[in-house]
Order: structure tokens, then C-alpha cells, then sequence
């Protein structure tokens, strides 16, 4: 008969010690996304709250005490069409609030919308087209209407933008 060696299997690390370090890299796992985490949320602050939907647009109310109520304003727009300056023949409607970071006379509201207007009719298509089109036409917008209102419009939302 033939010689045969018995050849002995190799023994890796037990059960236990797997086990064990498993234990250890997912510890540190978790420690390290609870530092990084905590890292990133030093720096944020509390986003403001809107005013409700049902007071947009209103002129302040008087309080309980007596005294009128000043705080953040949703302001929606009247909506704007038009058509754009090139090609002449597309037309463009866009509706947008304004966020006001205290309540405004609804006169200031009217001016803005004029403003907003007399831009949007100066729009060549290839302005607008494509994501960076659309951030340049909302940072136009955003600069506008800080400027017509004094700085007391703290964003433009665009609700719609439908081009025809």
C-alpha cells in the first residue's frame, strides 16, 4: 500500500476571536460615526419658520397685548407672464412667493412683482436653460427683490416655471 502523510488541516483563529474582533471593528465603527456626526451638527443652526399659509399676505395683526405682531412673512405673488426677449415667440409664466423677515405693506409686495416683471421680460432663453441657468435666474431674482425691498425679502421661492 501507499504511504500516505497525514497532513494535519490549518487551524485559523478560533470562533471566539473572530467573534471578539467583529465586536471591536464595529464599535469602533459606531464611535467614529457618533464623533463625525456630532462634529457636523456644531455648526448648524435652527432653520426659521415660515408664517402660516392663512396670514400670507396680510397687513400685521394686533396681538393680545395690543401691539402689532412682526415676525418671518410668506408673501405669494401674483403670477407673472410674459414673453422672453429672445426668441420672441416663447412665453414664460412663473409664480413665486417672497419671504419677507418681517411683515411689509402690501405696496412693497406690488413693486416687487413690477420689478420681477420688468427683469423677466429681459430673459434670453439661453439664459435660463439647464440647472446653472435656473440657479443664475433664482440668484437674479433673490438679488432684485432684496434690493427693491430694502433687504427686507430674504428669499425668492419659485413655484412654477412653465415655458412655452
Amino acid at each position: 500500500m501507499a504511504n500516505v502523510e497525514q497532513v494535519q488541516p490549518k487551524k485559523g483563529p478560533s470562533l471566539v476571536i473572530q467573534l471578539a474582533m467583529l465586536l471591536v471593528v464595529t464599535g469602533a465603527a459606531v464611535g467614529m460615526g457618533w464623533l463625525a456626526g456630532g462634529y457636523l451638527k456644531q455648526g448648524e443652526t435652527p432653520a426659521p419658520v415660515p408664517a402660516a399659509p392663512e396670514n400670507a399676505g396680510t397687513a400685521e395683526k394686533p396681538s393680545e397685548s395690543g401691539k402689532a405682531a412682526t415676525g418671518p412673512a410668506l408673501v405669494q405673488l401674483a403670477p407673472i407672464t410674459t414673453n422672453l426677449a429672445s426668441p420672441s415667440d416663447v412665453w414664460i409664466r412663473l409664480e413665486a412667493s417672497v419671504f419677507y423677515d418681517a411683515s411689509q405693506p402690501p405696496e412693497m409686495t406690488e413693486q416687487i412683482h413690477q420689478d420681477l416683471l420688468a427683469f423677466v421680460r429681459t430673459l434670453k432663453l439661453h439664459q435660463i436653460e439647464g440647472a446653472s441657468g435656473y440657479q443664475h435666474l433664482k440668484a437674479d431674482l433673490d438679488e432684485r427683490a432684496a434690493l427693491r425691498s430694502g433687504g427686507h425679502v430674504k428669499q425668492v421661492l419659485v413655484r412654477t416655471m412653465l415655458l412655452e
